[in-house]
């Protein structure tokens, strides 16, 4: 694994931090491609129930190192970075954010600092935000003439409303954190965003990983689809999971007042 991102895992909860505090945590060629080994090296991990997505130091991420632009750069041809290249039709760029989405279990993400551009976009990846007071956030693409482009349109709806998104999108400017979580941006504010968020993924890591992935599963696919879809796709995911032998371990320690133990989850 890159040095640029880092896994720690503890108790089924894994904590991927951002690992380039002198840069803000800015995201180079290399920090991109370690951001999309690291979800994928978690995807393969049944053990992992949830994750914590953080950056190293003051900052969340400030967006994409401007020095990705210039010299060596991209390196290789930009159309071919923008292709699909995922199942999900991501490229390069929106794998970062994509990824996190595209995982079977939550990705809580613990905001501090800056959380620009490519930052803002990877956290709306995750499945909910845990913010401290000194939060910075912007779609600040603009500034340099550019779309928001790392599946902004993939993760956005649902969370904020289209007018809001025009807004900070046109304009590019700066919210603080009582203003992202008055407009949804972020779940929470709390002085100990880490802790927070590592606190509800640990409690999150003791319920049936069978529920949760049927859950995170159900929230991304049909919330906002046709109705009849959506409860085929209820039905079916709640056969699948009364089938399994958490749920019947789920209902037991129920009955018998103590705590669950859970199977791990097939990837």
């Amino acid at each position: 694994m890159s040095k640029r991102v880092t896994i720690d895992i503890d108790n089924r909860v894994a904590t991927v931090t951002l690992n380039r505090a002198d840069k803000r945590n800015a995201l180079d060629m290399e920090m991109f491609e370690a951001i999309s080994a690291a979800a994928a090296s978690i995807a393969n991990d049944s053990s992992v129930r949830a994750v914590v997505l953080c950056g190293a130091g003051v900052d969340f991420c400030a967006g994409i190192d401007v020095a990705i632009f210039t010299g060596d750069g991209i390196g290789t041809s930009l159309a071919g970075l923008m292709e699909p290249q995922t199942e999900a039709g991501a490229n390069f760029f929106q794998s970062a954010a994509m990824c996190w989405r595209e995982l079977p279990v939550p990705v809580i993400a613990a905001l501090r600092g800056s959380v620009f551009g490519a930052g803002f976009q990877m956290a709306m990846g995750t499945d909910f935000r845990y913010a401290s007071p000194d939060v910075r956030m912007s779609i600040m693409e603009i500034s340099w003439g550019l779309i928001p482009d790392m599946a902004i349109t993939a993760t956005l709806p649902g969370i904020v409303a289209e007018d809001r998104v025009r807004e900070l999108a046109y304009t590019g400017r700066m919210v603080a954190a009582e203003e992202a979580f008055e407009l949804g941006l972020v779940t929470h504010v709390v002085d100990a965003p880490l802790a927070g968020a590592t606190a509800i993924a640990h409690d999150i890591a003791g319920k049936s990983p069978d529920a949760i992935r049927a859950i995170k599963t159900l929230v991304s696919t049909a919330w906002h689809g046709q109705a009849a879809a959506a409860l085929r796709l209820e039905a079916a995911l709640q056969i699948s999971v009364l089938a399994g032998a958490n749920q019947r371990e789920a209902a037991r320690a129920n009955v018998e007042m103590r705590p669950p133990v859970f199977r791990d989850s097939e990837t």
